[in-house]
């Protein structure tokens, strides 16, 4: 789904506050941040990757990462353990900005409560569309 020139591929789960999940086929989770992030955080320069084997909690902050404009959080679309993440950003962030939902992916999570908590997760749709309308709103008012 194309929303004023941001993509949101069909497929994803997304969290309120800009990070896609996508559920893998063996059941665990990857995720990353948005198009939408990617573009409003600007250039990517670093990333505190979350910690493999933490125990992280749906909708809250597992990391943080850095652009030329802010620094940010990183938040956790599932509860549950870390078991990867992608360390090719330590060295190279911009992969986020360059290919957000491919290569800039941030880490990998073995959900412990996923069947109840993807309902705390938006899909691309009508409902999700206006979202992302207010968000943009937001956005350009500051």
């Amino acid at each position: 789904m194309n929303i004023e020139n941001y993509e949101f591929p069909d497929d994803l789960y997304y969290e309120k506050n800009h990070y896609w999940a996508k559920i893998l086929d063996d059941g665990n989770v990857l995720f990353g941040a948005t198009d939408y992030f990617q573009k409003m955080a600007g250039e990517i320069v670093y990333i505190e990757l979350p910690m493999k084997g933490a125990k992280v909690e749906q909708g809250k902050s597992v990391s943080s990462l850095e652009s030329g404009k802010w620094v940010g959080r990183v938040f956790s679309p599932f509860s549950g353990e870390i078991i990867e993440v992608n360390n090719e950003l330590e060295d190279s962030p911009e992969l986020i900005n360059e290919s957000c939902y491919t290569e800039g992916w941030i880490g990998k999570i073995k959900p412990s409560n996923k069947d109840a908590e993807i309902a705390n997760l938006l899909k691309t749709g009508a409902d999700f569309e206006k979202f992302i309308k207010e968000e943009i709103e937001k956005n350009v008012k500051k």
